[in-house]
């Protein structure tokens, strides 16, 4: 929205802030019940924004560190966009109107290495993964940063390189969820989608106003995209690899660093169908994108649109459509992984693993 409407919108930006600090205050007196749990250690990943921070892909480098170390971890999310309600552990047959598409990405990434749950309730998910998988050594929690009724072991705050929530307003007038005080619970910051060469002069300036906000030791971490070949998605005609002009499909909520990585590789975007972040599709929208086809040409997308386009009711109309997902691994830029590996390994002795 333009600036000047922001600036109109600042006294509700100020009364939902304050909403939101009475809240995290009775939380930080003890007032409203946190609850730890010492059976195993509880990770959060999340923001202080609404929209795409790049949380997904961070997820999955966190679960793949852990297996990497012996561990046996859990992923537990609210299942955003899910037409289902309550405590559900990811199966074969659940489609992303069952668990969201995002723990259904993680669910087929994963291919059964971790178990995948959504609640709504975080506390009692927890519980319920400790009962059903008594071997777990790890929760992840995904997008719970906002969630204070789960007293994470360790906090992990994401914020893109090029909307960080310092420069921010608390919604309306802006994106942020609550105030920019809210990174004080942090344990370690991530500057997301960063430019690989990203300069360690420009490292050192957005470290120092993050730090205005974190306590003084939190460590600032910066991370880049790294996107991988295409991948043609089961139940499309996809096969092979695509030709240079594509049509690019996409539901998130950030989809412009993946426009500009397929220009900058070559590609010749024809038409970009872009809708809100989780939209469902419908197959009168899948057959106005097949309309828009021409010979030799494909449909790009993301991994997590991909998870939408696999719902049964869609099935007829992608299965003559050549759709490719483009993968997204999350790289830290210079030693960022070594630190944050630092940190988080005290919360897994070798003994823990069994």
């Amino acid at each position: 929205m333009p600036r000047w409407y922001s600036y109109l919108l600042l006294p509700l930006s100020w009364l939902y802030a304050a909403v939101m600090a009475g809240r995290n205050w009775l939380y930080d007196k003890g007032l409203k019940q946190s609850v730890a749990f010492a059976e195993v250690p509880v990770l959060s990943v999340g923001n202080l924004r609404v929209g795409g921070t790049g949380k997904t892909p961070h997820v999955a480098w966190l679960v793949q560190w852990l297996l990497a170390q012996g561990q046996r971890p859990a992923l537990l999310s609210r299942g955003y966009g899910r037409r289902t309600r309550g405590y559900r552990l990811a199966r074969p047959t659940d489609t992303a109107l069952t668990i969201g598409d995002e723990p259904l990405q993680q669910f087929q990434h994963f291919r059964g290495q971790v178990a995948v749950a959504v609640s709504e309730n975080r506390v009692a998910g927890i519980r319920q993964l400790l009962r059903e998988q008594p071997a777990l050594t790890a929760v992840v929690l995904d997008d719970a940063y906002q969630h204070r009724r789960v007293q994470p072991a360790f906090n992990i705050l994401l914020t893109e390189h090029q909307r960080p929530f310092y420069e921010d307003f608390v919604l309306p007038a802006g994106r942020l969820r609550e105030s920019r005080a809210g990174a004080a619970r942090a344990d370690a910051v991530v500057i997301t989608k960063c430019p690989p060469q990203l300069s360690p002069q420009e490292q050192a300036q957005i470290t120092r106003r993050v730090r205005r906000y974190t306590r003084p030791e939190v460590p600032v971490l910066f991370s880049c995209y790294d996107y991988g070949a295409p991948v043609p998605v089961p139940g499309t005609s996809a096969t092979g690899q695509p030709g240079p002009e594509v049509l690019l499909l996409t539901g998130i909520a950030q989809p412009e660093p993946l426009r500009q990585y397929l220009m900058g590789a070559g590609y010749l975007i024809q038409h970009h169908a872009r809708f809100t972040d989780h939209h469902a599709f419908s197959a009168e929208e899948i057959s106005r994108l097949a309309a828009q086809l021409r010979p030799g040409q494909c449909v790009l997308t993301t991994q997590k649109d991909a998870a939408r386009l696999l719902e049964p009711a869609l099935a007829a109309s992608v299965a003559k459509l050549p759709v490719f997902y483009i993968p997204i691994e999350v790289r830290f830029l210079a030693d960022g992984a070594v630190r944050l590996a630092a940190l988080l390994t005290p919360y897994f002795p070798p003994h823990a693993v069994v």
